[in-house]
């Protein structure tokens, strides 16, 4: 089977193909604008007729699109996390009319959620930012390196933003097991399956857990402002069960085992 990254040098890029590549009979092809990448694709300036040629060229049977941007302007992520994943669909749909797409989409697209109200995917999307529109999730993982780099100085203060919000966690090697099921799983599957954790957890005990596995020894303050991505959303929690139907998969990783800490709950579409 050939299959085709794209972020392949990202963060749930990286854990995919290392899911991929242990798979018998694969074929995994890199995808980015990274000088290591076997096909030279960016998403944010691609041209249909042209990436259409470089996917023919590959002839994947599936394509795992986890590439994406956080930061910027409006602008910006419209053209990285909107923009791309249409050109990407029309490029396909000329090249490799049957090949699978796997695109890793946020919870961000739906907003706000209702406490102790899972969010299944048939749910509104209610995006109340532009990183929300384009589909990104938020992350901790900035956060883990900080306290990571601070050590056990007892000395070392980070400053975060306001940590009393609620969110659904999941490993990032969780989220790259349920990508490469998606891809590889025979028949057909739903158009969107929800990825997460499957449970809401205070962002401030997420944080103070990171602390104690970065051996941080020294203080965290909130200034009390909120995330300029998703400072409006209070709390939030998928509802995973169409995940376990359609793909067999649930988290194996609490949040507080393992390293691997990754975004907000994902949703997967293909």
């Amino acid at each position: 089977m050939r299959i085709l990254v794209l972020g392949f040098t990202g963060y749930l890029g990286g854990h995919v193909v290392e899911h991929l590549r242990a798979l018998p009979g694969a074929r995994v092809f890199g995808g980015g604008r990274s000088p290591h990448a076997e096909l030279d694709i960016d998403l944010a300036t691609a041209r249909t007729d042209g990436l259409a040629k470089t996917l023919a060229s590959a002839a994947p049977d599936a394509v795992i699109n986890c590439a994406g941007s956080t930061d910027g302007d409006a602008v910006t992520l419209a053209e990285v996390n909107s923009r791309g994943p249409a050109v990407l669909c029309a490029a396909l749909r000329e090249a490799a009319p049957s090949a699978r797409l796997v695109h890793l989409g946020s919870a961000a697209e739906y907003g706000p959620g209702t406490p102790d109200t899972r969010v299944t995917e048939a749910s509104a999307t209610r995006p109340v930012t532009p990183y929300g529109a384009t589909k990104l999730a938020g992350t901790v993982s900035g956060i883990a390196g900080l306290l990571r780099a601070a050590g056990p100085d007892p000395d070392a203060v980070i400053r975060l933003g306001d940590l009393s919000a609620y969110r659904d966690f999941v490993d990032v090697r969780d989220v790259a097991r349920a990508a490469v099921l998606a891809a590889t799983s025979p028949g057909p599957l739903p158009r969107v399956l929800n990825i997460g954790g499957g449970r809401a957890v205070p962002v401030r005990e997420l944080v103070r857990t990171l602390a104690r596995t970065a051996g941080f020894r020294g203080r965290i303050e909130e200034d009390g402002g909120g995330s300029a991505r998703s400072g409006a959303v209070s709390w939030q929690c998928s509802d995973i069960a169409a995940a376990g139907e359609g793909l067999d998969w649930r988290p194996r990783t609490s949040y507080g085992t393992g390293s691997g800490t990754g975004p907000t709950a994902a949703s997967l579409s293909g």
